[in-house]
């Protein structure tokens, strides 16, 4: 296992490189260019500048979060083939770089729901949440409106306004896909992009839809165990294989996040491991990362990767805003520096413990 870091990068994020690099046991980033925009190719240059600031301050790129998919792709558009020729290059230009795993999503319109970028908890601090009542009061041209003023000033990743502008479009290009349609769709581009994965070892790795249930009735496919497996299956590739989002599969309280980390043995390629507390089964918000401020135990969930052999990135997830800090909502410093040395000291104690009972 390594621990890891989101930057978004220089003029994106207010967390700095140094910063990062003094977290311990934090030794790689997840990264990305976030100037580019879904079906554009990244430029050779580009990410070999990206990887030299980074190396510079004494890290590395553990991996990329996310090269998105472009929606001509989720819909099957006659214009999809060369949008995912522009995604294998993409995905040659990285494995030239020594760059080996992706974590990309197929949600529709929206990336992730939702609807309090700021709710106030007890202690202060404040938390992205979701209530399911205020989506469904929602009109979803209104859904960027009603959260946008909580942004701290951040582009938020899949809620850029550029993209929010279009969401009448977006809703209209996906009045025809349902669930069996878009995974067709998925398992194409999968096994369109496989050989250049295969030539350069690249790992794809899935995020789960968030959260894992339709919302405004579009449709959304890798929400459970069933359908993950599912899509392991289709392609059954080692290079086919998941973001295990505990915050993100932890939705919907019916899924047994150690479960489905050991029913997905080999395929979890990378982890956000985070914690939420529910207040009711459609009212959550993102707590702090230690077990007892959520609902989740931690604990067995760090267990079930460890005993699985996991050894790829894991990186904290979510943080609340706290100590005054201004900053992207979920990407904070200081609270996500709380959750990778819990994390770290949570890992420590199993592999002790594991090691001291053989």
């Amino acid at each position: 296992m390594e621990m890891t870091f989101r930057w978004y990068g220089k003029g994106f994020d207010t967390v700095e490189l140094w910063q990062i690099r003094q977290i311990p046991g934090v030794t790689g980033v997840i990264t990305t260019l976030y100037d580019t925009t879904p079906g554009e190719v990244w430029k050779p240059e580009k990410i070999r500048a990206l990887k030299n600031e980074v190396e510079e301050a004494g890290l590395h790129i553990a991996g990329i979060e996310s090269v998105n998919v472009c929606d001509a792709i989720k819909i099957g558009s006659p214009d999809c083939e060369q949008y995912i020729d522009n995604y294998i290059e993409t995905l040659e230009n990285l494995g030239k770089e020594d760059i080996h795993l992706v974590c990309y999503n197929f949600m529709p319109v929206f990336d992730w729901t939702r609807t309090e970028l700021a709710r106030k908890r007890p202690d202060g601090s404040t938390v992205l949440a979701y209530t399911q009542a205020a989506v469904d009061a929602l009109d979803p041209e209104k859904m960027f409106e009603s959260i946008a003023g909580d942004a701290n000033g951040a582009i938020l990743p899949g809620w850029e306004p550029e993209r929010m502008a279009r969401v009448r479009e977006l809703f209209g290009m996906y009045a025809g896909i349902d669930n069996e349609k878009l995974f067709a769709n998925l398992t194409h581009f999968l096994e369109r992009i496989m050989p250049v994965c295969n030539k350069y070892d690249i790992k794809m790795a899935i995020h789960p839809d968030d959260p894992a249930w339709s919302v405004f009735g579009l449709p959304r496919i890798i929400i459970n165990q069933e359908n993950i497996l599912r899509l392991m299956k289709a392609v059954d590739d080692v290079h086919n294989g998941v973001t295990f989002c505990s915050g993100s599969y932890g939705t919907n309280l019916e899924n047994d996040l150690p479960g489905m980390i050991r029913a997905l043995k080999g395929r979890i390629h990378f982890a956000h491991v985070r914690n939420l507390k529910f207040n009711s089964p459609d009212d959550f918000e993102e707590s702090a990362h230690l077990s007892s401020d959520g609902t989740f135990d931690m604990y067995e969930i760090m267990k079930a990767l460890y005993e699985t052999g996991f050894n790829g990135p894991i990186r904290p997830d979510h943080g609340r805003m706290i100590w005054g800090e201004k900053a992207m909502p979920g990407y904070g410093l200081y609270d996500r520096a709380l959750g990778a040395t819990y994390l770290n000291g949570l890992w420590e104690a199993i592999d002790k413990a594991a090691k001291r009972n053989r």
